[in-house]
């Protein structure tokens, strides 16, 4: 199969993020030409200017639109590409000069209509984007379902590092209304539809996350929030794995008070495991630092999810209510 590649990327107010990832893509190894799609959601902080900087270096198209959330602004991307296989990534992303390299050593080898790849941190990141990429991608806190494909049934790719080809595109229309959510929903309609997903390993990026603490919560709480909606529309795919968080932030609390009534032995379960994950941390980075902070990533990662998910599970399931009444803010 002839494959030609047009990178998506929609950017909100992230000019400097478009910099540097821009930068990245000119240290590709990767002989043939590919198009680069940048889609400017409603932006006030234009990337436009920074586009120009690489006018002649890449090929780059650059589109203005009205802002419509990171979903509609890859279809929008979608719709405009040149390429027959779409390459989505998100703006606060690096990537490795093998990048395109390995994906398309994959796809010609082992083609699949839609693919994920792993993220990383960058020696360059700061301590605490180090802690955070470890809570959301190590073994010992997801399960490395964001990169083992041993770990899962159908690997389900996330928009932060993912393929399709034009071919699924055209067939199932694309990213969702919803947000956060719109990848996984995107991923369980095309296996519906018989497309095949798949985990290229090597196909990994450096994933930037500029987000302080709060910012984190935040963002783990509305992936808790969804989880029940994406369950509801894909019964198939509800998993007991995704109530974890919340039994865990629930044993911790309920070990907290068994400890005040001095009955130690299951908070000394939650400090161990909080031992290995820092020590774990602290070893991969080669930073101390790292691991205190990992452990503080675990907790609002688990807390903020766990408890995300119980309140959506309660409004969605138990109370029957409409997803997008109750939440709006997850809908554009």
């Amino acid at each position: 199969m002839n494959l030609s590649y047009s990178f998506i990327i929609p950017v909100y107010n992230r000019p400097q993020e478009v910099r540097e990832l821009l930068k990245s893509m000119l240290q590709l190894e990767f002989e043939a030409p590919f198009e680069i799609v940048i889609v400017e959601d409603g932006s006030s902080l234009s990337s436009e200017d920074v586009i120009a900087e690489f006018s002649g270096k890449l090929e780059i198209n650059y589109y203005y639109k009205k802002n419509s959330g990171p979903g509609n602004s890859r279809n929008f991307g979608m719709r405009k590409a040149k390429g027959n296989y779409f390459l989505i990534l998100d703006s606060d992303v690096l990537l490795p000069p093998n990048y395109l390299i390995e994906v398309d050593a994959f796809l010609r080898n082992n083609f699949c209509d839609c693919f994920g790849g792993p993220d990383a941190a960058h020696s360059s990141f700061t301590n605490v984007q180090k802690a955070i990429d470890y809570s959301m991608t190590s073994f010992l806190t997801t399960g490395g379902i964001r990169g083992k494909k041993s770990s899962v049934n159908k690997f389900q790719p996330r928009s932060f590092n993912m393929g399709i080809s034009k071919k699924a595109f055209k067939a199932t229309g694309g990213f969702g209304r919803i947000h956060p959510g719109e990848d996984p929903d995107l991923s369980l309609r095309l296996i519906k539809q018989g497309f095949k997903t798949c985990l290229i390993p090597h196909a990994r990026v450096f994933h930037k996350r500029r987000i302080s603490w709060r910012k984190f919560l935040e963002q783990v709480s509305k992936f808790g929030l969804v989880r029940p909606i994406l369950n509801m529309w894909h019964p198939a795919s509800a998993k007991i794995t995704y109530w974890f968080p919340t039994i865990f932030i629930t044993g911790l609390l309920l070990a907290l008070i068994l400890a005040v009534l001095k009955l130690y032995i299951f908070i000394s379960i939650y400090i161990l495991y909080f031992i290995i994950i820092g020590i774990d941390a602290a070893a991969r980075s080669k930073n101390i630092i790292v691991g205190f902070l990992s452990v503080f990533a675990v907790l609002i990662q688990f807390a903020g999810y766990g408890t995300g998910f119980i309140r959506s599970f309660f409004q969605i399931k138990i109370l029957n209510r409409n997803p997008e009444k109750v939440y709006p803010q997850l809908f554009f």
